[in-house]
């Protein structure tokens, strides 16, 4: 009985903190495909690969764009969800640049499109960087 009270204890700690807004554990095998196009600098555009936990590809900067991404992730959202439909964004072009992210991350499968078409897609890229390369216009 003594036993089963500790593991209920454990389980019920480790519950109550993933929960708490936490970042949530590294996984092993987070990995994703990047693909940048029209970014303004030939040198951004391409496709990159990214392991993190440890961190390693051939991104450009492959420990702080884990960092990053793990920075994003929180239990139980999506660090990667697209603008909700009907969010109302500034009619603003933030450029032709664009990136597809695909793989798995935090134990989830990626598949998701970035652009800079308005407002809120623009404020979506930018709460990636180094991930996302910054854009020259």
């Amino acid at each position: 009985m003594l036993r089963s009270s500790g593991l209920t204890l454990v389980l019920a700690t480790v519950l109550l903190s993933a929960g708490n807004g936490a970042a949530a554990a590294p996984w092993p095998g987070d990995h994703l495909r990047l693909t940048v196009t029209n970014s303004g600098d030939p040198a951004n555009d391409g496709t990159f690969e990214l392991s993190c936990h440890p961190a390693a590809g051939s991104h450009p900067a492959p420990q702080a764009a884990c960092d990053r991404l793990d920075e994003l992730t929180r239990w139980g959202e999506d660090p990667f969800a697209p603008v909700p439909p009907g969010t109302q964004c500034s009619l603003q072009y933030g450029g032709p640049a664009t990136a597809h992210l695909e793989g798995t991350w935090a134990g989830r499968p990626v598949d998701t499109d970035f652009r800079r078409s308005d407002g809120c897609e623009i404020v979506r890229w930018d709460r990636f960087p180094p991930l996302l390369p910054p854009i020259r216009s």
